[in-house]
C-alpha cells in the first residue's frame, strides 16, 4: 500500500507543474508493449512498433467552464485524423529509445473565420507530417518477471518538422478569397523545438487488477512562432499591443491514470484522462495567442494481447472543459478594465485505435 501511495504522490507532483490546456491539442496513447500485464513479463523483443490512430472532433466553444452554445450556423467544427508511427528499440538493463512520426489530416469548417457571423460556412484543411520526437526511456527497477511495480522515466526532444504556417483560402464573400495561415488548432506543428519529459508506471494489487499511469509534459522554450492567427485580417492596435496578432508556442501536458482488469487475453481499462495547455510555460515566454485550459475525461478501453501483437481501443468521454485567460487576454483586461477571455474550442468526440507489434 505504501508503494501505491508513493506512485500516486509522484503522479500529482508531476502534474502540479501545469495549470490547464488549450483543449484542441490531444496527446496520443503511450506506454504499450514494453511490459505485458497478462503474463507480467517484460518484452524480450529488440523492436516494438506502435501504430496509434486517433480521431478527434470539436464544435463547442467555452469560456471558463461555460459552454457558449454557439448557434449551429456559427460553430467552428474541427475534424482531426492522426496516425502516429512509433518505433522503439529495446536495450539492456531497462533502457530503450523511441522515435515517433505522426501524420495528420485536419479540417475546420467555420463562418466566423471567413465572411463573419451568419455568413456562408467554408472549410480549411491541412495535411502532412507533424512534429517528430525522439525519447530515451529507463525503468528505475531492473526488469524482472512477476514484478509488482516499476516506474519508467523518459527524456527527449520534439522537433519542429510539422508545418506551423500551413495556409488555405479564407472567403470574405462569394467573389473574394485570401490565402492565409489556417487556425492554430489544425496546424501540423507548433514551430518549436520542445523538451519531452514522460513517466509511465504500474502497480499490481493481485494477478488480475493493476494500476497504470502515463504522465507527459512538453516544455516549449520558444515564445512565439511568428504566424498570424487572424486569417488574413489586419490586426488592430490593441492586438498588436497585447500580442494577439501572433501565435504562441505553448507547453503541453497529458495525464492518464486508472485500473486494468485482466481476463484471459483481454485487458479492460477504466481511468481518467486530463490534457491541456498551461497559461504560462515552464521555460521561456508565454506571449501570443494560445487556448489555455484543460479537458478532463473518463477513459474506458480494451486491449487484446497475444505474444507478438496487441490491439487496443480507447474512447474517452469528456466530463469537463475549461478555457482560461491567456496572457493577451489578461493584458486586454488590464487595458480596458473589462474581464476578457477568448473563446476556446473544446473536444466533443475522441477515439483511439491502435496496434503494437513485437519484432
Amino acid at each position: 500500500m505504501k508503494k501505491i501511495i508513493l506512485l500516486s504522490l509522484a503522479s500529482f507532483l508531476f502534474a502540479s507543474y501545469s495549470r490547464s490546456q488549450g483543449c484542441i491539442i490531444v496527446r496520443g496513447l503511450s506506454g504499450f508493449g514494453q511490459y505485458n500485464p497478462i503474463d507480467r513479463s517484460f518484452s524480450t523483443s529488440q523492436w516494438l512498433i506502435n501504430i496509434d490512430n486517433r480521431y478527434f472532433s470539436s464544435f463547442n466553444n467555452y469560456i471558463g467552464k461555460k459552454n457558449q452554445h454557439t448557434p449551429p450556423q456559427d460553430e467552428s467544427v474541427n475534424h482531426v485524423y492522426s496516425t502516429d508511427f512509433e518505433i522503439t528499440r529495446m536495450l539492456d538493463k531497462g533502457w530503450s529509445f523511441s522515435f515517433s512520426l505522426p501524420f495528420t489530416a485536419n479540417s475546420r469548417t467555420s463562418s466566423l473565420e471567413h465572411g463573419g457571423a451568419g455568413t456562408t460556412r467554408h472549410t480549411t484543411h491541412s495535411f502532412g507530417v507533424g512534429d517528430i520526437s525522439f525519447v530515451v526511456f529507463k525503468w528505475l527497477l531492473k526488469p524482472a518477471v512477476n514484478q509488482v511495480w516499476n516506474i519508467q522515466l523518459g527524456f527527449g526532444f520534439k522537433f519542429p518538422t510539422g508545418a506551423f504556417a500551413y495556409t488555405d483560402f479564407f472567403y470574405r464573400n462569394d467573389t473574394t478569397r485570401i490565402l492565409a495561415p489556417v487556425n492554430p488548432s489544425i496546424q501540423l506543428g507548433d514551430g518549436g523545438t520542445g523538451i519531452v519529459t514522460e513517466m509511465n508506471t504500474f502497480y499490481f494489487f493481485n494477478k488480475t487488477i493493476s494500476f497504470y499511469g502515463n504522465f507527459y509534459y512538453l516544455i516549449n522554450p520558444r515564445d512565439q512562432n511568428g504566424v498570424s492567427p487572424l486569417f488574413g485580417r489586419t490586426p488592430t492596435s490593441l492586438q498588436l499591443r497585447t500580442g494577439g496578432a501572433v501565435t504562441s508556442v505553448p507547453d503541453q501536458y497529458s495525464i492518464r491514470a486508472g485500473l486494468n482488469f485482466i481476463f484471459k487475453q483481454f485487458i479492460f481499462s477504466a481511468g481518467l484522462r486530463d490534457e491541456g495547455v498551461p497559461v504560462y510555460d515552464l521555460v521561456g515566454g508565454s506571449e501570443g495567442i494560445r487556448r489555455p485550459g484543460n479537458n478532463l475525461s473518463i477513459e474506458p478501453g480494451i486491449t487484446y494481447v497475444t505474444k507478438k501483437i496487441s490491439i487496443y481501443a480507447f474512447v474517452p468521454v469528456f466530463i469537463q472543459h475549461i478555457i482560461l485567460q491567456s496572457v493577451p487576454d489578461k493584458e486586454v483586461s488590464q487595458i480596458t478594465g473589462a474581464y476578457t477571455t477568448s473563446y476556446g474550442g473544446s473536444g466533443n468526440y475522441m477515439i483511439f485505435i491502435g496496434f503494437m507489434f513485437s519484432l
